[in-house]
């Protein structure tokens, strides 16, 4: 909870300069110098190449239509993704360094050194080739936190396959969606999850996800929650044709006998030893879904060599793995630029990213970046509240964890569950920096966070960035004079008053802006559309299956200047930072989890009751950002306001996920739509919370708009 007493800042009058921001030339050079710190079995023959939307012609609407964006970095160059996170580590001798120190929520705990990370991935490969499995191939891992989940998807890399990791919480249409979409040929699920000290059993899901159309050939189903078959007195385990060598909880497992095999099984019959083979810099590691404005979710594709490196990098930068340098006057100061991490740092941290592991943040900056720079890392299975909301602090101390890095959804949790502030009893010397992703946090949270863990001294990393980014795009740095004792530099020196809640500049090697709608750079404190103009080399490619859509969702609008828009609202300060003030378009983020407004409404309206659904955010203290959901129904005069709420909450659950639940239902007798027949959601939003609505002038339904804020007083005077 304090700083080191040898920790250095960087020199408020001369911040480390961003490539980026030099010359295209510099960035893209940059950008091979980092890449040095991966292990490549044959050289890049073409650092990058970025061909731009252009213009192909014209729409029946005489409005330009463009080509795709191509994107491309190390081309000819080959590596492997899991060698490069294990292997290497062990081969330079570190093979007894921890790499994950695990804990499930009922308090069971696993260690994992380096080598056995290694010996545990090569025996996965095998496992996963022995089904069939190889490059190109797409396993959907449908998996909680745990131990599998990150060796499966290193395994997936080691031979080729893609991966695509699914939130244990979502439902089985949700997966089933993502099943089909990847032409998944293997689905790894669990018997059971454990869940706020239940055991939630999964395995249903999976077989409801794969009962549609699909390519499917097997389920791998992971022991979590069943008791394992007996053994011989010797320890020795049973074989099939013995009774007892399947307990009663493994036979009460929904199976399809042909498919459905077991990990353990699988794993007995496979060797340790496995050569990995070196994959073409392009080659698709993964693919993540995030929602649109269309509700059908977008297949991000990540490949794998720019992947890698902006994660090796960013995650270097952002949790102090860099060495120290001597600037021009002799002083030390932090190597912002360096391509190689400072080892004392290295064997020193003990890294927590919170997050589940099938979102990009965890796969950024809890499986691939921590396990390429070498450090130890902690995983736990559970909530935070189970079975007590202390839970996280007994693990920074059990662990020592030195990097907390978290949602501003659970920072608010806590908050609430600890007004009066932490209990001393808690022993949380061990953390050195703190961190925050997923949306905006506020600067309350910020606060309370760095001065109950933190002791008020610890730098605070507030990372921006999105899954279609694969990496942080913007935030501080943990050596920024804003972090600095009082004192330490002389008073009005810029850059060194905090500013909470605040992603402050680019990181070196990726350029933003803040502009308005025709490209123009917005003035200082004026609200604008946050453009990465400079793009590093972790960018998604493209959208699975869908190529079109990747450039109309995130290129066409700003066309040939090759502006990715991420969708975001910003604006700059006097000192040219920047703050991001959420969504523009119709994706709600709650508790740091993107969800489509359409997705939502598509659910509510397969429920019988429901004619018409609208769907917008509103702020929301705990979460961020809330649901709410405006209905027109098929019997108004016979309502049961309550009954339909609980009944419509219930059915999105099982149609999407818990997390899409409404937090409302308002019952109403139209939608507002525009005059092209979009429902205008920010207005929804607006009447909900009471504001000002501004223009109206292009509905085509106005009157709607005066109904529903009739019956949203009448419901507040209630």
């Amino acid at each position: 909870m304090t700083l080191p007493k040898n920790f250095v800042f960087s020199d408020p009058h001369s911040p480390t300069p961003n490539p980026a921001e030099e010359s295209d030339d510099a960035r893209v050079a940059f950008w091979e110098k980092q890449a040095a710190r991966l292990d490549w079995a044959e050289p890049w023959h073409t650092a990058h190449r970025f061909e731009r939307p252009r213009i192909v012609g014209t729409d029946d609407d005489g409005l330009p239509e463009f080509s795709v964006p191509e994107i491309a970095w190390f081309d000819g160059g080959k590596l492997n993704a899991a060698y490069n996170c294990v292997d290497r580590h062990v081969e330079a001798g570190r093979g007894q360094h921890v790499a994950l120190y695990f804990e499930g929520e009922p308090g069971d705990r696993e260690v994992y050194t380096y080598a056995r990370l290694k010996d545990e991935v090569s025996r996965a490969a095998n496992a996963l080739l022995s089904l069939g499995v190889g490059k190109g191939d797409r396993v959907v891992i449908y998996l909680p936190v745990i131990p599998e989940t990150v060796i499966i998807t290193l395994a997936c890399a080691r031979i080729g396959a893609v991966h695509s990791l699914v939130f244990g919480g979502f439902s089985a249409e949700a997966l089933r969606f993502r099943v089909e979409d990847t032409g998944a040929k293997v689905l790894v699920t669990t018997d059971g999850q454990n869940r706020r000290g239940h055991v939630v059993p999964v395995k249903q899901n999976a077989d409801d996800a794969c009962a549609g159309e699909n390519s499917i050939e097997h389920v791998v189903v992971v022991r979590r929650t069943s008791r394992p078959g007996r053994k011989t007195p010797a320890g020795v385990p049973l074989s099939p044709s013995d009774k007892g060598f399947r307990s009663k909880d493994e036979q009460a497992v929904p199976w399809t006998p042909g498919r459905d095999v077991w990990w353990h099984d699988l794993l007995e019959a496979s060797s340790t030893v496995h050569e990995p083979e070196f994959f073409d810099a392009e080659t698709p590691l993964f693919i993540i879904y995030t929602s649109g404005t269309t509700g059908r979710p977008k297949g991000l594709v990540h490949t794998t060599g720019g992947y890698l490196t902006q994660t090796a990098y960013t995650h270097a930068l952002l949790f102090d793995l860099l060495p120290e340098t001597l600037d021009e006057q002799g002083e030390v100061r932090p190597d912002e630029l360096s391509a190689e991490n400072g080892m004392s740092k290295v064997d020193s941290t003990v890294h927590w990213c919170t997050a589940d592991l099938a979102w990009v943040t965890a796969h950024t900056y809890e499986i691939y970046g921590p396990l390429l720079n070498g450090v130890s890392e902690v995983i736990y299975e559970g909530t935070p509240n189970t079975p007590h909301f202390g839970r996280h602090f007994e693990i920074i101390e059990r662990y020592g964890v030195t990097n907390y890095y978290t949602a501003p959804t659970l920072i608010r949790s806590l908050m609430g569950a600890f007004p009066n502030g932490l209990p001393a009893s808690y022993n949380l010397a061990s953390v050195r920096l703190l961190g925050s992703v997923g949306e905006s946090i506020n600067p309350e949270a910020w606060r309370w966070l760095r001065d109950n863990v933190g002791n008020g001294e610890v730098p605070f990393v507030d990372t921006w960035w999105q899954s279609e980014t694969g990496s942080t795009v913007c935030s501080p740095r943990p050596h920024d004079p804003q972090f600095a004792p009082a004192g330490t530099f002389p008073d009005h020196a810029p850059h060194t008053r905090t500013k909470p809640g605040c992603a402050t500049r680019a990181v070196p090697g990726v350029s933003t802006r803040v502009v308005d709608e025709n490209g123009d750079d917005v003035p200082a404190s004026t609200q604008g559309f946050i453009v990465v103009d400079g793009i590093g080399p972790s960018m998604a490619r493209t959208v699975w299956g869908n190529p079109q859509r990747y450039l109309d969702s995130y290129w066409k609008h700003y066309g040939e200047r090759g502006w990715f828009l991420a969708g975001d609202g910003a604006k700059v300060d006097e000192e040219g930072d920047t703050y991001i003030l959420g969504r523009i378009d119709d994706v709600i983020n709650i508790s740091g989890h993107r969800l489509s407004t359409i997705e939502i409404e598509s659910a509510l309206v397969t429920h019988p009751t429901v004619i018409e659904a609208g769907v917008c955010p509103v702020e929301d203290e705990l979460t961020g950002h809330a649901a709410i959901a405006f209905v027109t129904i098929t019997d108004p005069e016979n309502l049961d306001e309550t009954g339909l709420r609980d009944a419509l909450r219930a059915h999105v659950a099982r149609e999407i996920g818990p997390i899409a639940k409404p937090k409302d239902v308002v019952v109403v007798r139209d939608i507002p739509k525009t005059r092209s027949g979009k429902i205008t959601r920010r207005l929804l939003g607006e009447l909900y919370q009471g504001r000002d609505l501004g223009d109206r002038s292009s509905l085509q339904n106005e009157e709607a708009l005066d109904h529903i804020a009739d019956v949203l007083t009448r419901r507040r005077a209630v």
